[in-house]
């Protein structure tokens, strides 16, 4: 692998574009390290280390690579733009328009990419908003009774909105850049250096917390779970399909043999995402009603806050599992498959066009898709699994949604790095 990185470095034109990117990463990450205007700096690093593990802002901030409870120019990190992604394909299926500019090609694409751009922003100002105003009345970092602002005003609050919607707005900028220039999803690849930014800290955590002889099996723990986690995501049930030949004309096409490949985590981290900002609503409701004495607002304390409650993990899992099958059913369309294979004349063999082809592709999907959603239940289960057996912090290293990103969009890169290395008759990554 080593003699493929330096194959790869060799190459000038493929050189330039993992420079770019590695460039383009420094440059995020400073970003993420710059306070915004108005901020005690003091004050806020003396409560992150404080309160950072009791916070209800884990997703949040581990997009952002812990530059959200630190109040930074990029605090927002790549959440609004994740959002307003799925918001799109959600309403894609639903409004007729966009299915149009869907199926336009690459001009419609770039239509509803530029509504993503424009909800995004939109949704950067309602986050930025709501930070800011926690952070204004000392609600943001739990516990902390510093104040985290040098002025309290106004005034602050609308430069601190303006610039960290402005920072949301330069990270869509610079993935683009990434996939125009460099190699790889640029937004994909930022959502990769965020998560991976706080994996040595949590490490280190756990050796200075449980000692070495745990810091080793978590270790040992964890590579078994990404050897899993990597078999897994590179899993696919390939059905076969094949063309009938047909004459256009004095020319004969057609008479060719494909797949159409099924992944068995066809949904990706979508559906854990969507769990876990379900599971956040009543915790920061509860927050915005610590006065309260309720008897709600101690039932959510007690289940809903830490995450160590079996009940949690149950409601957790369930959760994931349902948003699975909801995912998929909305992004893969076997009516539609079936259609385009029956109008290309494409079929399945031992399996009629048209009807009979959707219902077996539904049958397929919906078997394949059990033990992908069970998969995705599993592997977010292992950071509250571990708060519960060893009382680790919520920012356990292995497992979740981090875990999964950062094997996904590694080998989602390093495929792509590894075709261009074989456009040059190089052997590539992936031996």
């Amino acid at each position: 692998m080593l003699g493929a990185f330096a194959n790869a470095f060799r190459t000038p034109d493929l050189r330039k574009k993992l420079l770019f990117v590695l460039l383009i990463i420094a440059v995020f990450r400073l970003g993420s390290q710059v306070p915004a205007p108005g901020v005690h700096v003091a004050n806020v690093q003396a409560c992150f280390k404080q309160t950072a593990d009791s916070g209800i802002y884990g997703l949040i901030n581990l997009f952002s690579g812990g530059a959200l409870l630190q109040l930074t120019v990029f605090a927002l990190g790549i959440m609004p733009y994740i959002t307003a992604s799925i918001i799109l394909q959600l309403l894609v299926v639903v409004i007729p328009r966009l299915d149009a500019l869907k199926k336009e090609g690459q001009s419609g694409q770039a239509k509803i990419t530029q509504y993503t751009r424009y909800l995004t922003l939109a949704l950067a100002v309602l986050q930025a908003t709501g930070i800011v105003a926690l952070a204004r009345s000392g609600n943001l970092l739990q516990g902390c009774d510093k104040p985290l602002l040098w002025h309290n005003n106004i005034q602050t609050a609308l430069i601190m909105v303006l610039v960290m919607t402005a920072g949301t707005g330069m990270i869509m900028w610079l993935g683009e850049l990434i996939t125009d220039r460099g190699i790889g999803n640029g937004m994909s690849i930022l959502i990769f250096t965020q998560v991976i930014a706080t994996f040595p800290g949590e490490l280190w955590g756990v050796e200075k917390a449980k000692g070495p002889w745990i810091f080793g099996g978590v270790v040992i723990m964890g590579l078994v779970i990404i050897a899993a986690v990597v078999f897994i995501e590179q899993a696919q049930r390939r059905i076969p399909v094949q063309y009938a030949r047909r004459m256009v004309g004095r020319k004969m096409f057609g008479g060719s043999s494909t797949y159409i490949p099924l992944k068995v985590n066809q949904a990706g981290v979508i559906p854990v995402i969507f769990a876990s900002s379900l599971l956040y609503l009543p915790a920061m409701a509860v927050q915005f009603n610590q006065s309260s004495n309720s008897a709600w607002v101690r039932w959510v304390g007690t289940y809903f806050v830490r995450g160590d409650h079996p009940i949690y993990m149950l409601i957790y899992f369930l959760l994931i599992i349902f948003f699975t099958y909801f995912y998929v059913a909305i992004t893969f369309n076997p009516e539609e498959v079936a259609d385009n294979m029956k109008k290309y004349g494409g079929f399945i063999p031992g399996i009629r066009a048209g009807k009979p082809t959707e219902e077996y592709l539904n049958y397929v999907l919906s078997r394949i898709t059990l033990p992908g959603s069970l998969y995705l239940g599993l592997v977010a289960l292992i950071p509250l699994a571990a708060l519960a057996l060893v009382n680790a912090t919520q920012n356990f290293p292995f497992g979740g949604t981090s875990l999964l990103i950062m094997v996904g969009v590694a080998l989602d890169t390093v495929k792509q790095i590894e075709s261009q290395l074989q456009q040059r008759n190089y052997e590539g990554f992936l031996r």
